[in-house]
């Protein structure tokens, strides 16, 4: 049987912020193009909050699933699943399976990912309401961190940052 990675995709800010009033702190082209990459032909799960901030709705190229407890839910080319470990069971075919976000989705797929891709911002964001759980470094080891790139919109500072799970440890 076929066991999908998990991985998480973010942007993410000083002490973990991800969110304000339902969108992200930052919008950086290169951010869009990158999760575009990692994500299309990709299952794509993620909460119900952050699918209805999506402007168009459903991403395209994408199968999308939304995890919430509301059974009536629907929307057009998403499809429901009301937890995480539901989501990852409909989608025990594919590859890879890439949790989008939000905060409690990441909290919650956190135990179970394998690999996060981290957009990482150096920027405060003061009225931040939602954030990304702390990575670990008993349990994460960075494998890969981009240059330091500046949005020119923003002037914000940020790189591309890989994490892998660290393999369990063995004992003798």
């Amino acid at each position: 049987m076929n066991t999908p990675l998990i991985s998480i995709i973010a942007i993410v800010a000083h002490h973990g912020a991800i969110g304000i009033g339902g969108d992200q702190p930052f919008h950086i082209r290169e951010d869009f193009l990158r999760f575009k990459q990692l994500t299309m032909g990709k299952p794509i799960v993620m909460g119900r909050l952050t699918f209805e901030a999506l402007p168009k709705g459903a991403l395209p190229g994408r199968r999308n699933i939304v995890v919430t407890r509301n059974e009536k839910w629907s929307a057009p080319d998403a499809e429901r699943a009301s937890s995480i470990d539901e989501a990852v069971q409909m989608c025990a075919s594919a590859d890879e399976i890439m949790i989008i976000g939000g905060g409690q989705i990441y909290a919650r797929a956190m135990p179970i990912a394998d690999t996060l891709y981290i957009t990482d911002v150096d920027a405060e964001v003061p009225d931040a309401d939602t954030f990304f759980p702390e990575v670990d470094t008993a349990e994460w080891k960075q494998t890969d961190r981009s240059e330091i790139f500046t949005d020119p919109r923003s002037g914000a500072e940020y790189s591309f940052v890989t994490y892998r799970r660290k393999s369990p440890q063995t004992t003798t």
